[in-house]
């Protein structure tokens, strides 16, 4: 239990900034592209509070971590609202917008890599959790992006695939968003899931810490 308890308090920075920062990019490049609906609403904002959900960036994450037992971590924040509508070219820039998102959580694997190599600078006390917490940032936002780059409605790589495909393929491809959610739990649930991503996150883990010479 108290190796748990460590263990939550040492990813609870890393998973609330991975999981906020996310939502607050999409806002900022929607912004960016026309629409202000996030930008009035308060959404553009590192500020965290305006982006937790309590189920979903709290109760979710910590349930899954007990009954992990540490070993897997889901959730999400409170969507951030775009209306495409009021965008210059919607079609075109739902891919940006979309694609915010998961530049994010790259961003931030990067600046967890960085905290890492720094831990080997400072004094005992302070190394060792700042390695563990730096070293759960990596994992969690590539485990993030990768998750969010699956070509699925309504996840950003599913917006993604809308935005290049024709327009009379991205209509019916744009349909399954409302099973996409079912779909991702069962994909979850009988174990596809994270056939399809753990070899991605590996890489995408392994990739990032080479470029931060951490091994």
């Amino acid at each position: 239990m108290n190796a748990l308890i460590q263990t939550i308090a040492i990813a609870a920075l890393p998973v609330i900034f991975a999981i906020t920062l996310h939502e607050a990019a999409h806002g900022y490049a929607a912004r960016h592209f026309g629409d202000p609906t996030a930008w009035q609403l308060g959404r553009i904002s590192i500020n965290p509070l305006r982006h937790v959900d309590l189920v979903g960036t709290i109760l979710i994450p910590l349930a899954i971590l007990l009954f992990s037992a540490g070993n897997f971590l889901f959730g999400y924040a409170k969507p951030v609202p775009v209306d495409f509508s009021r965008m210059r070219n919607p079609k075109k820039d739902m891919l940006w917008v979309a694609a915010a998102g998961p530049a994010a959580n790259l961003a931030m694997a990067c600046f967890w890599a960085l905290m890492f190599k720094l831990s080997w600078l400072a004094p005992p006390f302070f190394s060792v959790p700042l390695a563990r917490m730096a070293e759960f940032g990596i994992i969690i936002n590539c485990v993030l992006m990768v998750l969010n780059l699956l070509p699925l409605p309504p996840l950003d790589g599913g917006r993604i695939a809308v935005s290049l495909l024709p327009h009379r393929l991205a209509w019916k491809f744009a349909q399954l968003e409302r099973w996409g959610f079912p779909i991702l739990l069962v994909l979850l649930f009988t174990g596809i899931l994270g056939e399809i991503m753990n070899p991605l996150v590996a890489f995408a883990a392994r990739a990032i810490e080479t470029l931060f010479g951490l091994y």
